[in-house]
């Protein structure tokens, strides 16, 4: 593969002194699961990046990762925000908000924006997380603690399994 380019994501672990492994995979691939299958990590390490409205809208979006291997819970969701209630954005949606691919989403290219940032709290035993680098093709594995701090995420207990209907 060839090198990898230098995207804000990366400036922005950089200018903290956050070390970061970059992975690279084929970008035509959408699906979470087949990427974290094509960087040879696990799905439970692999975090995904949604867009989440309240309902209805009228506060800043919120960006919420979990593992890609599960489902945001989206009544969790709504009382771990304090919003009465929640929707994932369409994906035209939140790459209008956004200004990136779907796919591609990084809360660290979204840091200007201000949203409030939460992560299942299953990362918070991790030492490392795979995140998107912020565009498609591009994944980066960072150490969780500096990116929790670096993110100001909430730790909260909003992912459930893909069969679980809650």
């Amino acid at each position: 593969m060839s090198r990898p380019p230098k995207l804000n994501s990366m400036r922005l672990l950089e200018s903290h002194g956050i070390p970061y492994e970059v992975l690279g995979y084929d970008s035509s691939t959408r699906d979470a699961e087949a990427v974290a299958e094509l960087v040879g990590m696990p799905p439970f390490m692999v975090y995904k990046t949604l867009i989440v409205e309240s309902v209805p809208p009228g506060s800043k979006p919120m960006i919420v990762m979990l593992p890609c291997d599960k489902h945001l819970n989206l009544k969790r969701m709504a009382a771990a925000s304090g919003e009465k209630k929640v929707r994932m954005a369409a994906h035209a949606d939140a790459e209008r908000m956004t200004g990136l691919q779907a796919g591609g989403i990084s809360a660290l290219m979204l840091t200007d924006k201000n949203w409030k940032v939460y992560i299942d709290r299953a990362a918070s035993e991790l030492q490392n997380i795979v995140i998107s680098a912020g565009q498609r093709g591009f994944q980066l594995r960072v150490p969780t603690i500096a990116l929790l701090t670096l993110l100001k995420a909430r730790i909260v207990d909003v992912a459930q399994d893909k069969d679980d209907h809650e």
